[in-house]
Parts: structure tokens; sequence; C-alpha cells
């Protein structure tokens, strides 16, 4: 890199309104693809697409910008070919920021077996050799590192903090996570105090590799990385963690902005990400990963969380799942076979626009697959277009008068899910 040159050119975070009260603020964060105005809900596409929607699509329900997960990249059609087509957005045809998990996460959903799910309950059991019932571990953890079991062909592969940040270079999304280790609310606290020392460790080796390929990779567009903060539902340890990785500097560098990640109590989700919020730089952005239940989402506004990402809304709408003001549904029941009112009155995406919960009840009911696209479509843009009405009335000063008026017409308290 030239001397003088700014490190982190072409990134940058600037907090436009501040809320009522406490944490909640609307904000812009500055990518080299472009400009994205907080709060704001970042669409899972986890294989470098949102599952049955075209990225044209995605664009036109109004996402600013879309996640991809590194680890799935990595093992199909990898990192070299998407270094090579120019980056996950040239390559999925889409010219707004992206995001790339670190593959942290596999190492909850592929070592424990609970695959997706990231809400859990923390007054159950204890153990530090939890795994789902029926599955196999397919993730071992050491402190160098995890070594993983391919899901899809069985082959063995390892990631380090290293080679999470070389994969991820290569995959070249605009905001790129630390890696880390994501454990589970069963394991023991002992395990909790391992883990959070193993995730201090790799995330200085994260920001000494990420600069090293920052400068050897000068001509590339500069990608903005992340920490994450764990500690599960501990409140010392979320503390200790914000604390330790918002302070955090090694080769000269430090995190543009953090993740708030772990598997949470969902009933203690607004405490959690206020202990951590409290704690981090507020003049740099947090992203709470794989949150994205609409009561959840107030939530975390409220409590300084600037962008969110999650597969809820379109995974749920492959079941027929659809959301509306008043709560969820699923389309394909028998009453909605001669309902021909649109899904939602108040919702202005292309499918309420166009077609009837008959037309979609009439699509699921007989397996075609334009049913998901519809309603995947109407999904997605509810909880953009939600999360952006929150970022209008923080700037307006009514976001309290907007979260009571959903929370009182709202009746489907949903569970979170994650990839």
């Amino acid at each position: 890199m030239e001397s003088g040159t700014k490190f982190n050119e072409g990134f940058g975070f600037e907090i436009v309104a501040a809320g009522e009260n406490g944490l909640a603020r609307a904000g812009t964060i500055t990518t080299p693809h472009g400009q994205i105005q907080t709060p704001a809900f970042i669409p899972v596409g986890t294989k470098a697409t949102v599952k049955s929607v075209l990225p044209e699509a995605m664009e036109d329900l109004g996402s600013q910008a879309l996640l991809s997960n590194a680890y799935h990249l990595y093992l199909q059609p990898g990192p070299d070919v998407l270094d090579e087509a120019g980056g996950l957005g040239k390559f999925m045809n889409w010219d707004k920021p992206t995001f790339t998990d670190s593959g942290g996460f596999q190492v909850l959903s592929l070592g424990v077996g609970f695959k997706k799910v990231l809400a859990m309950d923390a007054t159950t059991f204890r153990s530090d050799q939890v795994i789902a019932g029926n599955k196999e571990r397919l993730a071992h953890v050491d402190d160098e590192g995890v070594t993983f079991k391919s899901h899809l062909d069985g082959s063995m592969h390892r990631f380090s903090s290293e080679i999470s940040m070389q994969i991820q270079h290569k995959i070249g999304a605009d905001i790129i996570f630390a890696f880390d280790e994501c454990t589970t609310l069963h394991n023991t606290r002992p395990y909790q105090e391992l883990a959070l020392k193993r995730t201090h460790d790799w995330a200085i080796r994260c920001l000494d590799e990420h600069q090293r390929l920052t400068i050897e990779r000068s001509d590339k567009p500069y990608q903005a990385l992340f920490g994450v903060i764990q500690g599960a539902q501990y409140e010392d340890l979320r503390k200790e963690a914000a604390a330790d990785l918002g302070s955090m500097t090694s080769s000269g560098v430090s995190f543009d902005g953090f993740g708030i990640g772990g598997a949470l109590d969902k009933d203690s989700l607004g405490t959690i990400v206020g202990w951590v919020n409290s704690t981090l730089p507020q003049e740099k952005p947090k992203h709470l990963l794989g949150i994205g239940a609409p009561e959840d989402l107030f939530v975390g506004v409220e409590n300084g969380v600037d962008t969110f990402d999650c597969v809820l809304a379109s995974r749920i709408a492959r079941t027929s799942a659809v959301y509306t003001m008043t709560g969820r549904f699923n389309v394909s029941n028998k009453p909605f076979t001669r309902d021909f009112n649109p899904i939602d009155y108040e919702c202005d995406c292309y499918t309420c626009k166009n077609y009837t919960r008959a037309y979609l009840c009439h699509l699921f009911r007989g397996k075609e697959m334009l049913a998901a696209t519809l309603a995947t479509i109407h999904n997605e843009r509810f909880i953009v277009r939600l999360v952006d009405q929150m970022r209008a009335a923080l700037i307006d000063g009514t976001f309290y008068d907007l979260k009571a008026d959903f929370m009182g017409r709202y009746k489907h308290k949903s569970g979170q899910s994650r990839d």
C-alpha cells in the first residue's frame, strides 16, 4: 500500500440522528459499493443467492446489501472462482454492498448439530459435549482453529483465523467478519470462558492477516473487518469481550465495526445487546448476527444495532408462512383458497400489488416453484420496509410510537433461525 494511503479507504460510518433515549440511532455506512442507510435489514443469500429470487428483485424491493456465507462459498464454487469473477457482487450481478460471515457459526451448527437455530433456552441442561439428537458432529475445535467435515461430500477441511481471512478477501465482500467460536447456551461457564479466550486470540490473528492481505491486494476495494462479540448469556463475559475487541489493535489496525454473535436467550435479547453496545465504541457500526423476527428487530434497534441479517424471512416463505402487520400466517391453508385479497393491504411489494392470497394458496398446494418466489419477495420486502420505517421514526423522534403501534397489532411471536 502506498505511503500516506488511508488503510480503510472507502469505508466509513456516520451517525445522523440519535434516538429519543438510550442507544438507538440512525446512521450511514459507506462502502466501496455504496452506502447503507441504517438501521437496515440485510437479507441473506447464503450461496450468493437469496433462494428463489433474482438479485434484481432484491434491489427492487429495497435491499441495500446482501450477506453470503464464507463457509458455503468456500466449498462451492470456491474462493478462487469468486476472486477471478471480480468478487461476490460481480459474480451474482449485485452492484450494491455485500457482507460475508466468517464461517465461525458453522462451529455451532456443524459442531453440535443444531443447524440453523440461534435462539435457545438458557435455563435447561449444561454440557460441553452437547449435540442434537441423531446428528453427527461435523466440526472439531482446538486452540488453532476448526476442522470441518464437508456436509457435501465428507471431505475434511481446516479453518483458522488466517484461512478465514484469506477466503473472505478472495470472496471480496465489502464487510467481513473475524473468525470466532460460536458456542451454545448449553455449554458450561468454564467452556464459555475458554471459547472467549480463543475468540480473543483469533481476533488478533484476524487483524494481522487482514492487514497483510489488504496491503498485498491493494488493487482491490477495501474490505471492512468487524470483530465478533461472544460471551453467551453472561454479563461479565459479554462486557469483557466488548471492551477487549472494542479497544483491540494489532499490526497498527483496529476493527472497523462489530458483530454481536452467539446463541442468544430470546427473552434476554435486549439486555444482552444493551450490555455489548453500551461498552463498544459508539462511533463504529454494530451488526446483530442472525436475528430477523419482526419483534426482535425493534429490540435490537432500541439497543443500538445498526444492521441485521437473518434467513428467517426467506426460509419461512418457502413453507408458505407470510408476514402481515397483524401477524404471520400460512397462505397455503384451506381458508385462503378463495381469498382474493393481497397478502397484506399495507404492503407495497410486487406480490401484494399483483397477486392474491388465493393464487399463492394454489401455487403452494400445487407445489409450483413460483410460490416460493412470490412469498419470498413479500417477506423480504416486509422486513426491509419495517426496518426502514424504524430509521425514519428515529430521525423524526417517533420510534417508540412506531414500536408501540406495531407490537400492539402484531400477534405472532416467532422464533429465530440462521444459516
